[in-house]
């Protein structure tokens, strides 16, 4: 049976409302999220340590009903220790696979760009075709697959930075900041009592809103909110703005304006429209589009932010009437 968009929107208002009960604040971070899994695809989390980057990823897998599993990063890592091996097993004279952590559904990819190459590329495989390959032989991940991958920002020592062509595999850059200071109160009461963000989600006290099933048709019932031809034009003027402005070295690429598309269409579909608006596309722009971008070396040098060239042609493409 399919779910038709007015379930779709009641639902992942449901979802948000959920997931909120464990995370303080970071509302902004919690639609991108639900954004991403909703269309399928995978997000670049970045934040300071102890912003609830893991709690976030951990609740949204209890609230969705899907598997969680957590990878920390680090140089040493190969690619056999994320996708698993063969190992011989005596008793039954013959090799049994030992699935590795890829073998889930929402995946946070822990300080991502401490790995090395060949651990990168193989989470790289895994997010592109949802397929691992062990030993020759090709092995299908969960069809809801979805990697959380986050960098510290304020630590650069020891790291691999990701390639240009990784970065644009992630359909989001989600930005985690600190909580306003209300916020911060909120948590710190909670904290003194039993209602502590982890100790309520290891309580069993939060709602599974939907399973595995009703995922997938939650991700194809986004084909029903409806995008009028002149916004698709002005999604495809905007990310072809990031090409020809004079401080970009390398613009997004159509894989960007599949990513705006999509996340324009999930994100009316939380504000509660069947129908895409500038005003989607404008707040989805920023995070679709602000990790696939490289500044020329001078203008960086001036102190001008990726952020900044985006708000600048967002101003200068005319928004459809």
């Amino acid at each position: 049976m399919s779910i038709d968009t007015d379930r779709l929107k009641e639902l992942m208002a449901s979802a948000r409302e959920e997931v909120s009960k464990v995370i303080i604040g970071q509302k902004d971070a919690i639609d991108k999220s639900l954004i991403v899994i909703f269309t399928g695809n995978h997000a670049l989390i970045e934040g300071v340590p102890g912003i609830a980057k893991t709690l976030l990823v951990k609740t949204l897998s209890c609230v969705l009903s899907c598997d969680f599993s957590r990878i920390q990063f680090t140089p040493d890592l190969m690619p056999a220790d994320i996708t698993g091996t063969n190992v011989f097993n005596l008793q039954r004279n013959e090799f049994t696979l030992v699935k590795g952590p890829l073998f889930t559904t929402f995946l946070l990819a822990d300080e991502i760009n401490r790995a090395p190459a060949k651990t990168q590329s193989a989470l790289l495989q895994a997010m592109q075709e949802r397929m691992v390959t062990i030993d020759r032989d090709t092995h299908a991940l969960s069809p809801n697959f979805t990697v959380f991958a986050t960098q510290n920002p304020i630590e650069y020592e020891g790291t691999y930075p990701l390639p240009e062509a990784q970065k644009d595999r992630f359909m989001l850059k989600i930005t985690m900041d600190y909580p306003d200071v209300k916020e911060e109160m909120t948590l710190a009461h909670r904290m003194l009592g039993k209602e502590s963000p982890e100790a309520l989600l290891s309580s069993g006290r939060i709602n599974q809103i939907i399973n595995t099933e009703e995922l997938k048709k939650l991700q194809e019932c986004l084909e029903g909110i409806f995008v009028r031809e002149e916004l698709i034009g002005y999604i495809v003027d905007i990310v072809r703005g990031t090409r020809s402005h004079e401080s970009v070295l390398v613009g997004a690429g159509p894989r960007a304006t599949q990513s705006l598309l999509l996340a324009s269409r999930a994100h009316a579909a939380i504000e509660g429209r069947d129908f895409v608006t500038p005003d989607d596309i404008k707040a989805m722009a920023m995070p679709v589009i602000e990790h696939r971008l490289i500044l020329r070396p001078d203008y960086e040098i001036e102190g001008l932010t990726v952020k900044e060239v985006i708000q600048s042609i967002l101003k200068n493409v005319v928004v459809p009437r």
